[in-house]
């Protein structure tokens, strides 16, 4: 499973990095920063949640 960003939709509300602080990190204006594009399957949950936490759907998850 891979973790994408489509950083022309991040508006910087940094929820995403609350659910998966190990897959996202944020900069110094909140926008986001995939960390790990590859998620390990321990850590599929918090991706799921990163992703649907997005209120601009810009992180999703493909297989």
């Amino acid at each position: 499973m891979k973790l994408l960003l489509d950083s022309t939709l991040c508006q910087g509300y940094g929820l995403c990095q609350e659910h998966a602080p190990e897959l996202v990190e944020l900069d110094e204006w909140g926008y986001a920063a995939v960390i790990a594009v590859s998620v390990p399957p321990a850590a599929e949950d918090e991706a799921r949640a990163c992703a649907a936490s997005c209120p601009n759907s810009a992180l999703r998850l493909e297989r």
